[in-house]
């Protein structure tokens, strides 16, 4: 690949990436990821101190160091359009010599994880569970633009899923980062986590709408390919897996489960349950 034009790779006129807002000397090795936005100061409050504020759109980031390591937290939002804008430009930081618009010889592979909410698809999963993402299975249509390896396991479930979800395209299943769930995940509940284009008929909630696959939440939860069962809902980790492993970085999703679908019931108490899952990864990290 040669230079890259600046339409492709759109820089602000400081030399920061066009939707982040950052350079290069604001990441850190180990990122940290929220979608909502007032959840970077629920994982900054813990830092030893704070070096760096940045405020652009829904991508909110916060450099600082916790037990005298630096970290990066940053917001996303929702969804996996906006982690495409994310780790697209997030990996450019590191392994795109923005100056040259030329990718580096030498690549840098970082650590991310996401720290999210999620609703359990399995009536034995309770509230207040902290769930580690083993597998992600995306029902979203971003694969559908680029090369995604995947090895015959991966192939199988989302060609099984496809026909009994009656989707029109093949979801994507991709393997999050093993040495990091072997890190972080220690003692959470293993599960295998559906990514959803949206909140509302995409994970089968019918409020005024007619739902077209009424039936979508039932086959979801009663899939199952030998041991591998499909545990929660949530929007950005089969996005956050699919690009890490073409990107080349580490990356894990971690899910504080504030609703059971099965049993229609909603955490009293979100906001204490992602914070002790927030303090729990970072004393891992």
């Amino acid at each position: 690949m040669g230079k890259i034009p600046e339409s492709e790779l759109i820089l602000n006129k400081d030399g920061s990436v066009y939707h982040l807002n950052l350079k290069p000397s604001h990441i850190s090795d180990t990122i940290l990821t929220v979608g909502d936005p007032s959840r970077v100061y629920m994982v900054s409050q813990y830092f030893d101190d704070i070096d760096f504020e940045m405020n652009r759109r829904e991508f909110i980031t916060h450099v600082g160091k916790y037990k005298g390591k630096k970290i990066t937290v940053m917001s996303t939002g929702m969804g996996t359009d906006n982690v495409e804008i994310f780790m697209t430009e997030l990996d450019a930081l590191v392994n795109i010599d923005l100056k040259k618009r030329e990718p580096k010889q030498r690549k840098k592979k970082l650590k991310i994880i996401r720290i999210g909410t999620s609703g359990a698809m399995q009536e034995d999963i309770a509230l207040g569970t902290h769930l580690v993402s083993d597998y992600a299975v995306g029902l979203d249509t971003l694969m559908c633009f680029y090369e995604l390896p995947q090895d015959n396991f991966e192939k199988s479930v989302a060609e099984e899923l496809k026909e009994q979800t009656k989707l029109p395209f093949t979801p994507y299943v991709v393997r999050g980062s093993e040495m990091l769930k072997e890190q972080i995940g220690e003692n959470m509940v293993i599960g295998n986590t559906v990514t959803c284009p949206g909140f509302y008929a995409p994970q089968g909630r019918e409020l005024r709408l007619p739902l077209k696959n009424k039936d979508l939440l039932e086959t979801l939860n009663y899939y199952h390919k030998d041991d591998f069962w499909l545990t929660n809902f949530e929007m950005e980790t089969a996005g956050y897996y699919a690009l890490g492993r073409m990107l080349g970085h580490e990356v894990l999703s971690v899910n504080a489960i504030i609703a059971n679908r099965i049993k229609g019931k909603f955490s009293k108490n979100p906001n204490k349950i992602i914070d002790s899952l927030i303090r729990k990864v970072l004393d891992r990290i």
